[in-house]
């Protein structure tokens, strides 16, 4: 790996790519410090120990717990990526762009940029209706204001380097920087871990984690791979097709998404209850879905009901089948066109059930342990950042290692 990187280096182009990338990131980091205007930081820590609230502080790299102009970080981009996949299969219209190429992309990306500001607007909203008693903030107009067009602003800034990276730098710029955001609590967690635990259970604790990225990267790697075969097409005096391929189908083809939605489906009581701190029925019941082992049940199975269900709506397996018909393909021993459809779905289903008890498992057990142990690295670092660290690693690793062998270099995968 090491050879590979001096080679990389070694490129000028990518050696100035892998360079604006680390400026960008850096910009980011220093974001995430600055505080927002006539903010009180001083008792906010205490809210963002567990809960959405901790999920979003993680993925902002801490710039929550600062109330930073960062602090919304990449994930309201996320979410309205997230529903723009999912409007995919409602609205005919956003359908139709997914499939007029790059002119089509133009416009689901400058939509996906305004719902990014929209989302970000009630954000902000509810940060400051949640931190209300613990900002130190006199909520008059002009505060609040300049506290929501901060916030906004940052979130903006944020898609924009983001987007920088994807086309200047070595690409997968969103990505990137939220795999920036959680390396960068790595550290801190760290040292809490060893400050406050015997050192016996904290290295314990990191050989489960390798354990846990070595499990990731197999999900992540293993996959499918459905034969198909093309017929022969003369025309003139030149053959077309007859040759095989395959249709690769991911283990993990779902991603992080399906434990993002269980983590907001659970913990959406608690925001509510911190809009309506004198309801007691209500604080009850988020206490008793965000915590003890009816949650760790709940959230498992939310997980596996939430693979299923975004798998079913970003894989269509009739277009697949019509796709291969149309271009004169076919699985070797099944029938072109519902039985092609009907193929694909049941190899898909049973794909899918491995993926989605894999991910319940890697959600549940770091926080788990967390409950058992006490150290503060599992809690930092539990299932969802290693799966994102890991996929994002990956999938960077892949990008260089296809630049390298453009330009004749071993990579890092020989």
């Amino acid at each position: 790996m090491i050879e590979a990187l001096a080679n990389a280096f070694r490129v000028p182009d990518l050696r100035r790519r892998i360079l604006f990338t680390l400026a960008i990131i850096g910009l980011y980091r220093v974001g995430a410090h600055i505080p927002v205007p006539g903010i009180n930081v001083d008792q906010i820590q205490n809210q963002l120990q567990e809960g959405a609230l901790g999920l979003l502080n993680l993925f902002a790299g801490g710039a929550l717990e600062n109330f930073a102009v960062f602090s919304l970080g990449i994930m309201p981009y996320i979410t309205s990526s997230i529903i723009m996949q999912l409007l995919q299969g409602v609205i005919p219209t956003i359908e139709r762009w997914s499939k007029e190429g790059e002119s089509g992309m133009r416009k689901m990306t400058q939509t996906t940029r305004y719902m990014t500001l929209g989302i970000a607007l009630l954000q902000s909203l509810g940060l400051l209706t949640v931190f209300r008693q613990s900002l130190g903030v006199t909520f008059n107009t002009l505060t609040a204001s300049i506290v929501i067009v901060t916030l906004i602003a940052g979130t903006a800034l944020i898609m924009w380097m983001g987007e920088l990276i994807t086309q200047r730098g070595i690409g997968n710029g969103m990505s990137l920087l939220i795999f920036a955001s959680i390396v960068s609590r790595f550290p801190l967690a760290l040292w809490q871990s060893i400050s406050a635990s015997d050192w016996i259970v904290v290295i314990a604790t990191m050989i489960v984690l390798l354990i846990a990225v070595a499990a990731i990267v197999l999900m992540e790697r293993g996959q499918r791979r459905i034969p198909v075969q093309y017929a022969k097409r003369v025309v003139g005096r030149k053959v077309y097709g007859g040759a095989g391929t395959y249709i690769p189908f991911k283990v993990n083809s779902a991603g992080v998404i399906p434990i993002i939605f269980a983590s907001a489906m659970l913990f959406f009581p608690a925001q509510i209850a911190g809009f309506f701190p004198d309801v007691q029925w209500l604080a009850n019941l988020s206490r008793s879905l965000t915590s003890g082992w009816a949650y760790y049940a709940m959230y498992g199975g939310l997980v596996v009901f939430f693979t299923y269900f975004y798998s079913a709506l970003v894989f269509n397996p009739i277009d697949l089948a019509d796709n291969l018909r149309k271009n004169g393909g076919f699985i070797p021993g099944v029938r072109p066109g519902k039985a092609t459809t009907n193929y694909l779905e049941s190899v898909m289903n049973r794909i899918i059930l491995p993926g989605a008890v894999f991910l319940a498992l890697i959600a549940i057990g770091p926080q788990a342990l967390f409950r058992v142990t006490n150290v503060q690295l599992l809690n930092e670092f539990g299932g969802t950042s290693i799966l994102i660290m890991v996929g994002v690693g990956l999938e960077t690793m892949t990008q260089l290692e296809s630049q390298l062998k453009m330009r004749h270099y071993d990579g890092f995968f020989k």
